[in-house]
């Protein structure tokens, strides 16, 4: 993925990149940064009455000028909305990058399933994107990112897996196949449509049942290899494309991370959690919508094998923090004590429905992972927050911020999230991959819409369940 280029901004540029030229209209402190109206890629009505209603009721200027900046990004620069053979069919991009991940992508409309009901073209730009994400498990369930033109060809020429047409990224990544799940089953919980949900869909269940099994490596390794040329360790995976060993114990493999970093031990926890959820997601869904009792029950015993599999192996002792959840382990008893800033990740797990906010474990892995514990909590003059090996030492994403308040229910921690988000834009008025702990004006990715619209998300939740404490 061609996003490690660090890039230091001093102006405002990027989401808002589309805008010719700056406007202060409002205050010189605050100019105008979001697209153009007539350049906006969809406008939906009920968002755009959601950013004036915080606007007339929120009396800190900054954050009303982030909220409108932010939430909407996705919609403003991102989405490619068309009727294709009949039906709705949206391609997403991230930002920067010209493809679509899956995991991006339904993260990048979630916040937008709450307004569908009052707004009909939104309902059919996302339903769009699930009848599109369905094309793409369809063609490859192990990739990760998919281009709008079905027949591009990949630029990653030196990658030694199997690539097709279309294909951008082929990294073996579990929430790849889970969070196209999560879209839907809440797409279908918000509207009662069932209109996305075809024999197509169906197959695409039945491809990511088929992977997931194959993944938890039982009797071979599977079909799934991926080796790459590149100066970048990250990058590649180890032992003839297929990872370090593990025992077949009921974990999936992923070979890599939420972040497109390659796993060290293949059991990537916090993804085992969120594939629980997706399985039994998808089997109510088959058995209702589709009447397909048998493969609801084949998802259901691979969810009940997956979680028996967690409980026996994902959680550890710590010295200091108890018993806490690793980030990943082999089976064999060996594990990985960290977390990640891309979710899922740990501190994500009740966001995802994962697990259980009060969940003794999550509490003592929550302490630990937003501590100097974790190798990956980075706490400086600017900002303290979670990173990764992705972008390497000293870099807070902010999305590890936003998820830290967005899973607590603590108000003073929340309003602290905020105020840190509120001072570490770098004075461009949108949220970053990441930042220097010591200085938000270093940062990379100046249009990452995935952090925009999360950002939003957690503005609007605060606004609608304690706005006191956007004062």
């Amino acid at each position: 993925m061609i996003r490690r280029t660090f890039i230091k901004q001093t102006g405002v540029l990027g989401a808002g990149l589309m805008a010719s030229k700056l406007s202060f209209a409002a205050a010189p402190q605050f100019p105008v940064v979001r697209v153009s109206p007539e350049k906006r890629h969809f406008r939906s009505k009920s968002v755009d009455a959601a950013i004036k209603t915080f606007q007339s009721k929120v009396k800190n200027p900054e954050l009303t000028w982030l909220f409108e900046n932010c939430f909407p990004n996705t919609l403003d620069t991102t989405v490619y909305h068309k009727q294709l053979d009949g039906r709705p069919d949206t391609y997403v991009i991230t930002g920067d990058i010209d493809a679509m991940w899956l995991r991006d992508s339904s993260a990048q409309v979630w916040p937008y399933l709450q307004f569908m009901n009052k707004d009909k073209e939104l309902k059919a730009l996302i339903a769009g994107v699930i009848i599109h994400q369905t094309k793409c498990v369809l063609k490859d369930p192990y990739a990760n990112a998919f281009y709008g033109d079905p027949n591009k060809q990949g630029e990653w020429k030196t990658d030694l897996t199997d690539m097709k047409p279309g294909i951008h990224e082929r990294k073996w990544e579990i929430d790849s196949l889970c969070y196209p799940i999560r879209l839907a089953y809440h797409y279908w919980k918000e509207t009662g449509d069932t209109m996305p949900f075809d024999a197509a869909w169906k197959s695409g269940i039945e491809a990511t049942l088929k992977t997931f099994i194959e993944q938890q490596r039982k009797t071979n390794l599977g079909p799934y290899k991926f080796q790459r040329k590149t100066a970048w360790a990250t990058d590649g995976i180890p032992m003839n494309g297929y990872g370090y060993p593990v025992k077949p114990v009921g974990l999936i493999c992923s070979m890599f991370r939420p972040s497109d970093d390659a796993t060290i031990y293949p059991y990537l926890i916090p993804s085992n959690f969120f594939a629980v959820t997706s399985l039994k997601q998808a089997a109510e869904m088959v058995a209702s919508i589709s009447k397909d009792q048998d493969l609801a029950s084949r998802l259901q015993a691979l969810a009940a094998e997956v979680e028996n599999a967690l409980k026996e192996h994902a959680v550890v002792s710590h010295p200091k923090f108890g018993k806490v959840y690793a980030f990943e382990v082999n089976g064999f008893g060996s594990y990985n004590l960290m977390d990640d800033a891309n979710v899922p990740s740990l501190l994500s797990l009740p966001y995802l429905g994962g697990v259980p906010a009060n969940d003794p474990v999550y509490q003592n892995t929550r302490k630990y992972v937003l501590s100097e514990e974790n190798p990956f909590f980075f706490k400086g003059s600017a900002a303290e927050g979670i990173g990764g090996p992705h972008i390497g030492l000293d870099m807070i994403w902010p999305m590890s911020i936003t998820m830290r308040a967005l899973t607590s229910d603590n108000p003073e921690e929340i309003r602290t999230c905020i105020k840190t988000l509120q001072k570490t834009h770098g004075d461009t008025g949108f949220m970053h991959e990441s930042f220097h702990k010591d200085d938000p004006k270093k940062f990379t990715r100046s249009w990452f819409a995935w952090s925009n619209t999360l950002f939003g998300e957690l503005l609007w939740k605060t606004y609608q369940q304690n706005p006191g404490l956007l004062a």
